[in-house]
């Protein structure tokens, strides 16, 4: 063997300083566009070109945030509201996995559910606030089951689309080598599922901080909807405002959370679409 058949290893880019601070700075340019025009608009409403009474500048806002969280009545809006999305998440995951899987897998029962889930689909999410109050009441269970309905539909379709997806060729290469049902699930249809599963989670996610909203909106006493409400009611665009702000940041976090925590699982899938592993 000679010294020009040895591979050279190449550095790794992302551990090393200047891989790094592009890591670090990747993040914060998409903080660029919301940040200036938020100085803009300060710098317009101080130099006396807008009154900013029916929209605050950012120092109001912050002002408004800033009392909520002395008086404690933030943090109690916040963990009300996100506790909703969470339980809302996981039961609309759940249902949404189950029968997309089913309706994927067996033609037969996407022929029975299918049609009758998309025109389910179609259904304004505030469409059904009064059937869940008639059924469940004006508490926590009628808008938790609201946030599932929004989350279980890109769910169910990021899952069946994704199962009628799988090249049927591989389908047929596990079939010759003979592996069973765990391991054609294991080694064929979870990784190529995954990049599909994790897009259908974060989309389903962002619809259950939509329904949310439209759950807060009636019949709660509080929560961040219900912080819009109250801000409309009495006329106090700086706490609408810094009810929307925090909706943003909640949003965004739990996004780069569902993202971050899929890293490991889609790496497991690139390691099972290598061939000969």
């Amino acid at each position: 063997m000679t010294l020009d058949t040895v591979a050279t290893p190449k550095p790794d880019l992302t551990t090393s300083p200047p891989g790094r601070l592009r890591n670090y700075a990747r993040p914060l340019l998409g903080l660029l566009l919301p940040i200036g025009l938020a100085l803009a608009w300060e710098i317009i409403v101080r130099l006396g070109f807008a009154s900013g009474r029916l929209v605050p500048p950012p120092s109001r806002v912050f002002a408004e945030l800033a009392d909520l969280a002395k008086s404690g009545e933030l943090l109690h809006h916040i963990t009300a509201t996100l506790s909703r999305v969470l339980f809302g998440f996981g039961f609309g995951v759940l249902a949404g996995t189950i029968l997309g899987a089913i309706s994927g897998y067996w033609a037969l029962a996407r022929r029975l559910l299918d049609p009758t889930i998309q025109a389910l689909r179609a259904i304004p999410s505030l469409a059904w606030v009064p059937l869940f109050i008639l059924w469940l009441g004006i508490f926590e269970t009628s808008k938790i089951a609201l946030i599932a309905i929004g989350v279980f539909f890109p769910v169910y379709l990021g899952v069946m689309g994704a199962i009628l997806s799988v090249d049927r060729k591989i389908v047929e290469v596990g079939r010759a080598f003979r592996l069973s049902g765990p391991a054609m699930i294991r080694r064929i249809l979870l990784p190529a599922v995954l990049p599909a599963y994790v897009v259908a989670l974060r989309v389903g996610l962002g619809l259950g901080w939509m329904f949310v909203v439209a759950a807060e909106l009636i019949g709660a006493s509080e929560g961040l909807g219900y912080l819009l409400l109250d801000g409309q009611q009495l006329g106090k665009p700086a706490q609408i405002l810094a009810a929307i702000v925090i909706f943003a940041i909640l949003g965004k976090t739990t996004d780069w959370l569902i993202e971050t925590a899929s890293v490991p699982l889609l790496r497991w899938q690139d390691a099972f679409s290598k061939p000969g592993e």
